[in-house]
């Protein structure tokens, strides 16, 4: 029986795996890159999408399947890792989702989303509810290629919009580690002012974009104080990267905090275990992460003080 599902993304399915046996879930077999597991579901950081109540359903011909897609609900969205034309022809006989690039700053698609696939000719998974409101997990935007320096804003934009909430007119940011821009580009898009800490200088045309201020130094040597967003994307450890979490989420830092946690060589299990231990904190993997995950924090009554 498969009681959970954790779709990976491409290339750290032996990740996942590794995480959910850490959390007591095993993985019965593989669908591609959709884990199986005989267990009830666990809080996976590492899954891009996880279907929380899969049902297998013995599908003799395409109508069968679309119908009892329609029986369970309306809308669904399909991953196929094999039996493509079956599955094209029972998804023609559905309502259609439309996996639309958002232009940020939209909000996550709100509309209820199910999630199935083709196990066999005539065997279909199909789970009603899934962690994520997007389509196999891929957060995918109408991308801008000429005014960012890199494409690493794409991250701080899904950050913010699987948060739901964003840098605003009147906040301000601090940026470590900005060099070259892309996050800093980002904010400042927004209309948030945003002070810039690297050793290395800035993309001329972020440095030159209104609100944003540039402060020479290293990340790690900056001392917290109280602003509205931290942004982090630095290439670091992640022992260090915790300590200096530790302290901006500490009274009298950031309010928010989004960070990312980049894995060099094996995967830092304990370490990513530490960060989802500070009360408060939610682990990602993006889809627009590598091997790495984001750490998302947002100050509330009786939060701020490090463990």
């Amino acid at each position: 029986m498969i009681r959970a599902a954790y779709l990976a993304a491409e290339g750290l399915e032996a990740t996942l795996a590794e995480e959910l046996r850490r959390a007591g879930a095993a993985v019965a077999a593989w669908h591609g890159r959709l884990a199986l597991s005989p267990d009830p579901p666990v809080p996976s950081a590492w899954a891009l999408d996880t279907w929380t109540d899969p049902r297998e359903i013995a599908v003799a011909s395409v109508k069968s399947a679309a119908d009892a897609l329609r029986a369970l609900q309306r809308n669904w969205s399909a991953y196929g890792a094999a039996h493509h034309r079956r599955m094209a022809l029972i998804a023609d006989r559905l309502p259609p989702v439309k996996a639309r690039a958002l232009v940020f700053p939209a909000p996550a698609p709100a509309a209820h989303l199910g999630a199935w696939t083709l196990l066999a000719p005539e065997r279909m998974l199909a789970s009603p509810t899934k962690t994520s409101a997007f389509v196999n997990g891929e957060c995918r935007f109408e991308e801008d290629h000429i005014g960012p320096p890199s494409r690493a804003y794409l991250k701080l934009w899904e950050a913010c919009t699987r948060l739901g909430e964003h840098p605003r007119p009147g906040q301000h940011c601090i940026d470590l580690g900005a060099s070259p821009g892309g996050w800093t580009w980002a904010v400042a898009r927004l209309g948030a002012a945003v002070t810039a800490i690297d050793r290395a200088p800035l993309d001329p045309r972020v440095a030159a974009m209104p609100g944003v201020a540039f402060r020479q130094g290293s990340a790690f040597a900056v001392a917290p104080e109280p602003v509205d967003w931290l942004f982090s994307d630095i290439i670091a450890y992640p022992a260090p990267l915790l300590e200096m979490v530790r302290r901006w989420v500490a009274p009298g830092g950031a309010d928010r905090v989004v960070c990312t946690i980049k894995f060099q060589g094996e995967t830092d299990h304990d370490a990513a275990a530490a960060f989802a231990a500070i009360p408060g904190a939610r682990l990602w993997h993006l889809f627009h992460n590598k091997h790495e995950l984001t750490f998302t924090w947002r100050r509330t009554e009786g939060h701020g003080d490090a463990p």
